[in-house]
């Protein structure tokens, strides 16, 4: 068996995590899953152009895929810190870059790594 290619790992990482903020938040139906599968070729892509971006796949696929959801479902992940007020959705920070988190820009806090949202919204964690 051919061992699994950086590459592969990263996609597959940022798979992984993406999903498992999606467990958390209950929303990973069939059709939202597709829509990482969809980030996931797209990225693979862009990372075969500029491997020195591969660190920065799992905040972009968190991205790609709370863009797709805002555009046929509605905000994804809400905040779990503002209790009051309009509901807002958390954002990837940074935009580009390694190490992404979710962060309430209204409150100004960090809430979790991008596949770890579940300990703040009262999961688990992955």
């Amino acid at each position: 068996m051919d061992p699994i290619s950086p590459l592969e790992q990263t996609l597959h990482a940022a798979r992984a995590l993406v999903l498992a903020d999606l467990v958390a938040g209950q929303v990973a139906e069939p059709d939202v899953v597709s829509l990482v599968e969809e980030s996931v070729v797209q990225r693979r892509w862009w990372v075969e152009q500029w491997p020195d971006g591969s660190p920065y796949v799992a905040g972009l696929v968190a991205q790609d895929v709370q863009e797709a959801l805002l555009e046929r479902y509605g905000r994804w992940p809400l905040c779990p810190v503002c209790g009051s007020g309009d509901p807002h959705a958390l954002e990837v920070e940074p935009e580009l870059g390694p190490d992404p988190h979710w962060v309430c820009h209204k409150a100004g806090v960090e809430v979790a790594a991008v596949g770890s949202l579940g300990a703040a919204i009262g999961g688990t964690s992955s």
